[in-house]
């Protein structure tokens, strides 16, 4: 049986429609919340009609795909260790890799900073999203762990606690909570909250 045939154009453009819309997406989730957000203003800030919106997902598939994106870089699935940040920090070693990855976190948390409490919001109210965050949760929780067996291997970690409990702590220094209250509410800059957050993880989880 002959493939159907795919169009190289066809798939290009439907990626940058998709692009538009996440990114229209993810600015009106942001300014009015899960709740206040319509199909109707993403169209329109996009650029495209409401049918082309609906094609690209329910609101709650939308919110989640804004998310992913903004934090991960691109759509995927599982834990960002098993995608491309993993594929960037592997061959780094000492302080470099340790820069690249708490630079790497700041990054995100700023671009997901407004985006979070949104998913949280919709988790309360939408049990798909709800479904979908436990699995973001999961993945999370896999990450810290990998990020302590990275730095041990990389000669980074010298604590003696055991690697749950490092992950844990781990996981709260580098929320997107503590992002939202150094750099929104306090007023820090992006350059002083990534000094802080390599000193905070040097101190409190690579130490002995």
């Amino acid at each position: 049986m002959t493939p159907p045939y795919v169009s190289p154009l066809r798939e290009a453009q439907a990626a940058e429609t998709r692009r538009r819309i996440l990114e229209a997406a993810a600015e009106i989730f942001g300014e009015r919340g899960y709740s206040g957000t319509a199909l109707s203003a993403i169209a329109t800030r996009a650029g495209v009609s409401l049918e082309t919106v609906k094609q690209n997902g329910p609101k709650s598939a939308l919110l989640l795909a804004c998310f992913d994106r903004a934090f991960a870089g691109s759509e995927g699935d599982g834990p960002l260790h098993h995608r491309e940040l993993g594929a960037q920090a592997a061959p780094l070693l000492g302080d470099e890799m340790l820069e690249f990855h708490l630079g790497w976190v700041a990054e995100a948390n700023a671009r997901v900073a407004r985006l979070w409490p949104r998913v949280l919001e919709a988790s309360a109210a939408d049990a798909d999203v709800a479904a979908r965050l436990d699995q973001l949760q999961a993945n999370r929780r896999y990450d810290m762990l990998s990020s302590i067996t990275t730095y041990r291997e990389k000669g980074l970690c010298h604590s003696a606690r055991p690697d749950a409990e490092l992950a844990s702590e781990f996981s709260f220094l580098i929320s997107p909570e503590g992002y939202t209250q150094l750099v929104i509410e306090s007023g820090w800059s992006i350059e002083a909250y990534r000094a802080w957050l390599l000193r905070a993880v040097r101190k409190m989880i690579l130490e002995d």
